[in-house]
């Protein structure tokens, strides 16, 4: 009965041309592609896609010369000590080359205890003549890093004729809880200790 039912309905619905109910328009909207192509290639005509390359090309370079400051430091008033644990708690089992296992998911783990730092971090205003001098006469390269985070690390190589870090978008500083510049980091057992150092006479 169901089928029927469904034959007869099938035979009994026809198609129709009920002709046209309103005016029409012709769809006249542009080619997306081709509107940004010819805006191309004029810009390539005109010179201007090399105006444009060339200061872009000099605003990144002269944001590696000058990177941005690290917002919210300044320079220290008051001495200031404490220490960092730099413990974490890892998510997964952490195993050697060899298969052996280092931690186990949810175990805390302090980097400390399978490498030592041998350099201090040294972070300073490079902008600062009294802390750039404090920090490059009493650390040598090999005594310690010495991080910038503000100033032109570049123009300070070439000038000084050693290298210089910068704590771009304030990463190490915001992770260590460093407020205040001339600031230094040191292993100390299993932790980091850290001191914000007073200058005197410094601007």
């Amino acid at each position: 009965m169901v089928a029927l039912l469904s034959v007869s309905l099938t035979s009994s619905i026809q198609a129709s041309d009920h002709g046209t109910m309103g005016q029409t328009f012709p769809i006249i909207e542009p080619d997306l592609l081709a509107t940004i192509e010819g805006r191309l290639k004029h810009l390539q005509a005109t010179g201007e896609i090399d105006r444009m390359n060339a200061v872009f090309a000099k605003r990144a370079e002269a944001k590696v010369r000058r990177p941005v400051p690290v917002a919210g430091i300044s320079r220290a008033t008051e001495a200031r000590v404490w220490d960092y644990d730099p413990s974490v708690s890892v998510d997964h089992d952490v195993r050697d080359t060899k298969g052996n296992m280092i931690a186990r998911a949810g175990q805390a783990v302090n980097p400390l205890d399978f490498v030592t730092m041998h350099q201090a971090l040294v972070f300073v205003d490079g902008d600062s003549k009294p802390q750039m001098a404090w920090a490059t006469e009493r650390y040598s390269d090999l005594k310690a890093k010495i991080i910038l985070v503000s100033g032109a690390p570049l123009e300070e190589m070439t000038n000084r004729q050693r290298r210089f870090y910068f704590d771009q978008e304030g990463r190490l500083t915001g992770r260590l809880g460093i407020r205040h510049t001339p600031a230094i980091v040191e292993q100390a057992g299993r932790v980091l200790k850290i001191s914000e150092i007073v200058l005197k006479g410094a601007d």
